[in-house]
């Protein structure tokens, strides 16, 4: 997870001299992290040259509906032992659930103002930070396990999805939001 972080804040430049050495001498002694880095690199080269406008069409295939009366009442049953999951989940306190630090990055060097909002915050914005002059823009947030819904806002009124998650969905007004799956390891 650290090494992670430590790629992604060179890859954004926003590392200093000493944080940079420490990166060259782990690049140099450990070679998995180095062909990591390599491979983000090479990702990162991809994303500056094209902005991906539309993601490829996912088939979702259909279930068949179950023809027999007998199998009703176990649906019934399923349904009703979901919800009473789905409640007991919802009802637990915020404490007891854990969370793990995400770094949302994004290229937009045009602009003067970018925000990120998302289900992870009942949809309230948070203000992302300036990279330098490096044309990026980072925040860091604690994220629940499970599956969030968020955009980027720039200059404050227009929603962008995260060019980097092809897993998107429209929303009720209009737009795009791209879907996250945090899963914390144990």
């Amino acid at each position: 997870m650290m090494i992670d972080y430590l790629i992604s804040m060179f890859i954004d430049d926003e590392l200093d001299l000493d944080d940079k050495v420490v990166f060259v001498e782990t690049v140099h002694a450990d070679k998995i992290f180095k062909n990591e880095t390599l491979d983000l690199l090479r990702q990162e080269k991809v994303l500056r040259s094209q902005v991906v406008k539309q993601a490829p069409p996912v088939e979702i295939p259909v279930k068949r509906k179950l023809k027999s009366p007998r199998w009703r009442p176990i649906g019934i049953f399923a349904a009703g032992l979901v919800a009473a999951l789905i409640i007991l989940y919802v009802s637990l306190p915020s404490q007891q659930r854990l969370s793990i630090p995400h770094r949302f990055v994004i290229y937009q060097p045009e602009v003067n103002k970018v925000e990120i909002t998302g289900s992870f915050a009942d949809w309230q914005t948070f203000p992302m930070k300036r990279v330098g002059s490096s044309g990026y823009w980072a925040i860091t947030l604690d994220l629940p396990e499970g599956e969030h819904r968020f955009s980027y806002i720039l200059e404050g009124n227009r929603r962008l999805a995260d060019p980097t998650i092809l897993t998107r969905e429209y929303d009720d007004f209009g737009g795009e939001n791209s879907i996250l799956e945090v899963k914390i390891q144990a």
